[in-house]
């Protein structure tokens, strides 16, 4: 059985955090769970991951500012984001 390497830059934890994705300019939301998460990106589970951009803003439940993402990987009711910044004045999850 071959094993397959950990090519991402910081370890996730595993989560069930609500959250929103955040569309044209604050006018549309998406109501979304994280499933896992790192200070570089996060596992988001959606209705469906077809209708979600390639950036957007994402607004994790507790936290006050959203943090930009960029999608890296698409699944029928999943996808996987690069936070593109720390918002500002919080530490990253």
């Amino acid at each position: 059985m071959e094993t397959t390497q950990e090519r991402r830059s910081a370890p996730r934890k595993r989560v069930f955090k609500g959250a929103k994705i955040i569309l044209n300019d604050s006018r549309s939301v998406i109501d979304c769970v994280l499933r896992n998460l790192s200070e570089t990106g996060a596992r988001i589970a959606v209705d469906t991951a077809a209708a979600i951009p390639p950036s957007f803003d994402l607004l994790i439940e507790g936290e006050s500012q959203p943090r930009h993402c960029r999608r890296s990987w698409l699944a029928h009711r999943s996808l996987g984001v690069i936070f593109e910044r720390k918002p500002s004045g919080e530490q990253a999850a």
